[in-house]
C-alpha cells in the first residue's frame, strides 16, 4: 500500500488547472470541467495525476498513460484495466489524499471543524462522545483546537472505512468502527487536517514524497 498527500493548496489557482488539463485522459478532463469552481477542477485533476504517480512507483511494468475509470453501483471508482488494483482519492480545502493497493482501501482527509453537539449525537458513539467531550486534555501540548482535531479524526476513520466497503455514509455511524478493518490515523495540528486509511487485510503502510 502506498499513498501520497498534497497540502500546497495555495498553488490552486486557473493557470495550474489549464496546465493539468492535457495530461488526463478524456473522461477525466470532462468530470473536471463540470465543476464551476477552480478549486474542484483543480483537485479532480491533482487527484488523477496523483493516482498516476502512485501506479508508476508500484507498477512500473503498468501502461499509466491516461487510464480510465469505472464504476460500480455504489459510485466506487476502479481502473478499467486493472480491476484488481485498488485505489481511493479524498480531499479537503487543504489537502489531498490518493493511497492504491492490491487490496480493497479507503481513505478519506479532513480539515479539523466545530462538530455541533447534534452531530456529535448523531454519530458517534459513547465511548467517542466522551473522548470529544474530554479532548482538551488528551494532548499534552494542549493544542489549540484539540477537539476539533480530535472528532475530525474519528470522523475520518468512520469515512474511510465506508469508503472501504464501497457503501458511502449510510446507516448506522455511530458503530462503524466495531468491524475488523485495520485503519491508520494521523493528525497534523499545524495544517489542520486529519486522515485515516482503512484496509481490509493489514500490509505496509509507506509514502510517496
Amino acid at each position: 500500500m502506498l499513498y501520497e498527500i498534497f497540502d500546497h493548496m495555495h498553488l490552486c489557482t486557473d493557470e495550474a488547472v489549464r496546465e493539468m488539463l492535457p495530461l488526463v485522459s478524456e473522461q477525466r478532463r470532462q468530470q473536471a470541467l463540470r465543476y464551476s469552481h477552480t478549486f474542484g477542477r483543480f483537485c479532480c485533476l491533482k487527484s488523477y495525476l496523483m493516482l498516476l504517480e502512485l501506479l508508476s512507483a508500484v507498477y512500473p511494468e503498468l501502461d499509466t498513460s491516461k487510464p480510465e475509470f469505472g464504476y460500480t453501483a455504489q459510485g466506487k471508482p476502479f481502473l478499467l484495466a486493472r480491476p484488481d488494483i485498488h485505489f481511493s482519492i479524498s480531499h479537503t480545502k487543504n489537502a489531498i489524499l490518493v493511497a492504491i493497493s492490491d487490496a480493497p482501501i479507503g481513505v478519506d482527509i479532513e480539515a479539523f471543524r466545530s462538530p455541533s453537539a447534534a452531530l456529535i449525537a448523531r454519530t458517534m458513539n459513547a465511548t467517542e462522545q466522551a473522548a470529544i467531550a474530554t479532548a482538551d486534555g488528551w494532548n499534552i501540548h494542549r493544542t489549540p483546537g484539540t477537539r476539533e482535531a480530535l472528532f475530525s479524526a474519528i470522523w475520518t476513520r468512520k469515512e474511510a472505512v465506508l469508503k472501504l466497503r464501497g457503501t458511502g455514509i449510510e446507516g448506522d455511524l455511530k458503530h462503524v468502527l466495531s468491524g475488523s478493518e485495520a485503519i491508520f490515523t494521523r493528525i497534523f495540528p499545524r495544517k489542520e487536517y486529519a486522515f485515516s486509511i482503512a484496509q481490509q487485510s493489514i500490509s505496509p503502510f509507506e509514502i510517496l514524497h
